[in-house]
């Protein structure tokens, strides 16, 4: 069953919660709440970082997201947020059950 779905995992390394919450906080539209676009929202510690896991409608969606408020946020800086740029792996889903 094939989808337009894109997935994106961002790895920060030397990341910490903190700076997750505080990143996060200022990247998405409200707490508890996803991006325009955005389906699936997950992040945890991962050795030696950070991990934030997301899935977006299509590719598109992504790259909108990333160009218009991920991106310019991360290279101008959070208060308490991520210090380094992440780590990128971008995957087109072929199925996805939820």
């Amino acid at each position: 069953m094939e989808t337009s779905a894109y997935a994106i995992v961002h790895f920060f390394p030397g990341g910490t919660k903190d700076q997750y919450e505080a990143s996060v906080a200022a990247a998405h539209p409200g707490e508890g709440q996803r991006p325009p676009g955005q389906i699936f929202h997950a992040a945890g510690p991962s050795d030696g970082g950070w991990r934030v896991i997301a899935i977006h409608e299509s590719k598109e969606s992504w790259e909108s997201f990333r160009d218009s408020t991920l991106m310019p946020l991360l290279q101008k800086g959070v208060e308490g947020g991520f210090t380094t740029m992440p780590e990128a792996t971008e995957i087109p889903l072929h199925n996805l059950l939820m």
